[in-house]
C-alpha cells in the first residue's frame, strides 16, 4: 500500500518505504545496550521518518525500528505491510530521563505529524501506519491522555492516536534500520521524510541536537 499510494502522489520520482528487500534477515538483537536509560514506544507512520526524528533529539540515545501493538508472533515486514497482523510500524526510543523526559518526547511525538490522520501518516495509508502511543505504567498514561486532552480543542476532528498499554516491540529487519543515514538520496527519505522531519524542526528546534 505504501508504495502504490506514494507512487501515484509522487511518481515517476518515489521509491518508497519498502524498496530494499535483498536484506530480509531480522536484527538478532538491538543495536547497542545502553545501562540506566529509559525506553518509549511509539508508532506514527513510517518507522523511517520516526526514527529520523528522535535520533536527533538531545538525551536520545538510540532508536530502534520495529514492529506493535498487534496480535501476531515474530511479524515479518511482508506480513505487517497487509494489515491482517494488527502491528504497527513502532520505534523503541532508548533515551536518558536526566536529558529529556518522556513528557517532552510526548510533546515531539504529536508536534512531529499530522494529529487527526487516521490509520496512516502523509502517503502511507493502512493500519500498518496508524498512531500508537504506548505507555508502560500509569505515570506515562497519564501524560498522553493530559496531552491528548489539551491538544483536541485546537482540532475540528478527533485526535487520532491510539493509547495502548506496552505489551511487546518486535524488531525490524536489519535493512529498515537507520535506513535515512544509508540511504540519504533515497526519495522517499528526500520528499516525505525530510520535509516531515523540517516541519517539526520548525515547531521544536529547542530538543534538537
Amino acid at each position: 500500500m505504501k508504495y502504490l499510494v506514494f507512487l501515484l502522489l509522487f511518481a515517476p520520482l518515489a521509491i518508497a518505504c519498502n524498496t530494499d528487500k535483498k536484506n530480509t534477515k531480522k536484527v538478532s538483537s538491538e543495536k547497542n545496550t545502553y545501562q540506566n536509560m529509559d525506553t518509549a514506544y511509539l508508532a506514527s507512520g513510517c518507522f523511517w521518518c520516526v526514527e529520523a526524528i528522535y535520533e536527533k533529539v538531545k538525551g536520545v540515545k538510540e532508536v530502534v525500528s520495529g514492529y506493535s501493538g498487534g496480535h501476531t508472533k515474530n511479524p515479518t515486514y511482508e506480513a505487517s505491510n497487509t494489515g491482517k497482523t494488527g502491528h504497527a510500524e513502532a520505534v523503541k526510543v532508548i533515551y536518558d530521563s536526566k536529558v529529556v523526559s518522556f513528557k517532552t518526547l510526548v510533546d515531539i511525538y504529536f508536534a512531529s505529524q499530522n494529529v487527526t490522520q487516521v490509520n496512516g501518516q502523509g502517503p502511507d495509508r493502512g493500519s500498518q501506519y496508524r498512531s500508537i502511543v504506548f505507555y508502560q505504567n500509569d505515570k506515562e498514561k497519564t501524560i498522553i491522555e493530559n496531552k491528548i486532552k489539551s491538544l483536541q480543542p485546537q482540532y475540528e476532528k478527533p485526535i487520532a492516536a491510539e493509547v495502548k498499554p506496552f505489551e511487546k516491540f518486535w524488531i525490524a529487519e536489519e535493512y529498515h534500520q537507520d535506513y535515512k543515514k544509508k540511504h540519504p538520496k533515497n526519495r522517499y527519505i528526500q520528499n516525505v521524510s525530510n520535509p516531515r522531519f523540517e516541519r517539526f524542526k520548525a515547531k521544536m528546534p529547542e530538543v534538537l541536537k
